[in-house]
């Protein structure tokens, strides 16, 4: 297929250029009904190309013309049998992987450092989850990728899974062994399912790490907007193979995505996969090497380290995304929380994600070599912050923490429910502090990564309390309890 072609951009362009008098939705008629300070800051164009499944502009739930093309590009251009657009993120692209390879009470092996719509999954189609626990490295306080032990382990115990599930890579960019554990998943006659949300760059230079379609997953989801040129929201889901029953992942689809999807958001997609089947490889060699280079200098500061290469080999990190830059700064006395909020507020830039020792820095084809020096200069006069002076740095959590231990990610607690019955479940609310032994009905991730700590039907312990004391405490902000300072939990009513 000719990949400079973008068929369903073209296709918006043409009824533009038709003159075509809107007797339809949206309301705002391609801007003319807009606000005009809003229509202003965002332009006539952006306006005009918003408009609605119609004859010549493609159903995202049933392609048939350029839709359906620009969807065939995407499935070669990333070496899948089908691909599909997806305007809800690799959340919907998730649940969508759940609901086509489980039924009720199937089981899957899950990492359990898994995004939180993971979750939203197995409440969603009832399936019972098998935890993985994940190699964890204590030192950089992060959990890296299960190995293939690990997923050997976990079918040779449990003989009835369905499938198992996979994160490569993880938000820092470590990547899975996906080769070896491909070879042990379809062995045993299960399906793979890969959640590559922050890897869809990896198909298209040779110095990334190997992609889910290339080794073989039945189902992977990549989250186009996180590092190529799409806009926020927009995912790719990819099907491989004979495994899957294609009939069920479509109905699944047509269930999910929305009847009134953003048309410009579709056409980001369209437009991204071409910039990358085409000039991916020149564009990306430019953003690892200003990656390695921002790394070498970060790693020249004194108490800054990069974690890189010398990490490859180790368990749970066969590979690297040499694009994501962890910056670990622990040993600077400042949490991964005061550090991005230093850097915003005196030095205008922000990072992606925190945590208690890290910040993480992205660079994509959009990284400049402006804002890498930017971001080095940034660190450079953090690590020569007084930190007791700091107005943004006044916790003095970590040093606390690090002398009692408790700031260890806290063990896998007791699923006594599964999520879907907890989630359902008639519930109260409790106190947090002595919520200890009852059964969670409600999910609770320091976002970001967004990986929860205790998930629906699972039993409440005096560490996972502690734990998320001290994220809340060290500046986190928690995604999933409906009480936001989570001085109350949602539990099973006993």
């Amino acid at each position: 297929m000719d990949q400079s072609k973008t068929p369903y951009f073209q296709a918006l362009l043409e009824y533009v250029d038709a003159g075509v008098i809107p007797f339809h939705t949206p309301g705002h008629k391609q801007g003319i009904g807009m606000d005009r300070g809003f229509r202003e800051f965002v332009g006539d164009n952006i306006c005009a190309i918003d408009l609605t499944p119609m004859p010549g502009i493609d159903d995202l739930l049933q392609p048939t013309e350029s839709l359906l093309e620009a969807q065939q590009l995407a499935a070669e251009a990333y070496g899948a049998d089908r691909s599909y657009f997806l305007i809800n993120g690799s959340t919907s692209g998730n649940q969508c992987m759940m609901m086509t390879a489980l039924n009720p009470g199937e089981k899957i092996a899950v990492p359990r450092n898994s995004h939180k719509s993971m979750l939203g999954g197995m409440v969603m189609s009832g399936a019972h989850p098998v935890y993985m626990q994940p190699i964890v490295d204590e030192a950089l306080h992060m959990d890296h990728c299960v190995t293939p032990e690990t997923v050997a382990q976990t079918i040779e115990e449990h003989p009835d899974l369905k499938a198992v599930y996979v994160v490569s890579p993880t938000y820092y960019g470590v990547a899975a062994d996906l080769e070896a554990i491909e070879r042990i998943v379809h062995g045993a006659g299960k399906l793979l399912l890969v959640d590559e949300a922050w890897g869809p760059h990896f198909h298209f230079h040779p110095a990334l790490p190997l992609s889910a379609t290339a080794a073989g997953a039945d189902l992977c989801i990549n989250s186009t907007h996180k590092m190529l040129s799409a806009f926020s929201q927009c995912a790719m889901l990819h099907q491989t193979g004979p495994r899957v029953r294609v009939d069920r992942l479509e109905a699944v689809l047509k269930m999910f995505l929305s009847t009134s999807p953003n048309l410009p958001m579709v056409a980001s997609l369209d437009v991204a996969r071409k910039q990358m089947a085409v000039d991916g490889p020149a564009l990306l060699s430019k953003t690892i090497e200003l990656a390695e280079e921002t790394r070498r200098k970060l790693n020249a500061i004194e108490g800054v380290y990069c974690f890189g290469e010398e990490l490859q080999g180790q368990p749970g990190v066969f590979d690297l995304d040499p694009t994501k830059v962890t910056i670990t700064v622990k040993d600077l006395g400042y949490t991964g929380y005061e550090a991005s909020e230093i850097l915003r507020r005196r030095y205008n830039v922000q990072v992606e994600l925190a945590d208690l020792f890290n910040v993480v820095a992205l660079f994509t084809i959009g990284t400049s070599q402006s804002a890498a020096d930017r971001l080095v200069e940034g660190v450079s006069e953090l690590a020569r912050e007084d930190r007791a002076i700091d107005i943004f740095s006044p916790s003095g959590v970590l040093e606390r923490r690090m002398k009692t231990g408790t700031y260890k990610l806290p063990k896998i607690p007791t699923m006594r429910m599964l999520p879907r019955e907890a989630f359902l479940a008639d519930t109260e609310f409790v106190n947090f502090k002595s919520s200890k032994g009852r059964i969670c009905a409600e999910t609770i991730s320091p976002y970001p990564p967004g990986i929860p700590v205790i998930s629906p039907g699972e039993e409440i312990t005096p560490e996972i309390i502690d734990y998320l004391m001290l994220e809340l405490k060290a500046g986190v902000r928690m995604q999933g309890p409906f009480d936001k300072e989570l001085k109350k939990i949602r539990v099973v009513k006993s």
